[in-house]
């Protein structure tokens, strides 16, 4: 059985959306893209570096077409994503010329493969496939990157549709930035009690 990690940059409120640049996500009139930018230093790098290993990924369609634009002619910087299998849900979409790129269409599919023989799964970006996989208890790990900003409005990494799960901390680092950087990876169910005072 294969792992399923997703990997997120996010605000203390809990948004991820566009962070890479301006023009990265506008949807919902959404004005902050690129509010990482400011954010990075030495640390920060060699843990992108590590992340950025060889992997295979599942990807939301919107996510892999922001990726599909632009990681083809920037492998020097991620040459993984490129070599790597990427799995697309969609229902709208069949084919692509960035190779390595395989369309599926339902849950039940990215059920299969993830008990299927291979190489661990990242998710990167895809805010509406890590809400339906946290809501069907296919998230084995969470890589967070929490940075000291509110931002109000925007894509969220968690929405009301996730079940309970209790995970617990394999990770931790903090940047010279302030970045939070922590992985959690999934521990049971959430056990509930009274607090002895």
């Amino acid at each position: 059985m294969r792992k399923i990690t997703v990997l997120s940059m996010i605000t203390l409120d809990g948004i991820m959306q566009a962070p890479g640049g301006p023009e990265e996500d506008t949807s919902g009139n959404f004005r902050y893209g690129g509010w990482t930018a400011s954010y990075g230093d030495e640390l920060f790098g060699e843990i992108m570096k590590e992340e950025m290993k060889p992997s295979d990924y599942i990807l939301g369609r919107k996510t892999f077409e922001i990726f599909e634009s632009y990681w083809p002619e920037h492998a020097n910087f991620w040459p993984a994503i490129n070599e790597g299998t990427k799995y697309v849900l969609s229902k709208e979409r069949e084919t692509s010329d960035w190779k390595n790129t395989v369309f599926l269409k339902t849950l039940e599919d990215i059920r299969m493969l993830k008990n299927t023989e291979g190489s661990d799964i990242q998710v990167w970006g895809s805010s509406e496939l890590i809400h339906l996989l946290l809501e069907n208890d296919l998230v084995d790990e969470l890589r967070l990157k929490i940075y000291p900003l509110i931002l109000g409005k925007g894509k969220r990494l968690f929405d009301e549709n996730g079940i309970p799960s209790a995970f617990k901390l394999t990770e931790n680092h903090v940047t010279s930035k302030g970045v939070m950087i922590a992985a959690y990876q999934r521990d049971g169910g959430v056990v509930t009690g009274n607090v002895e005072i």
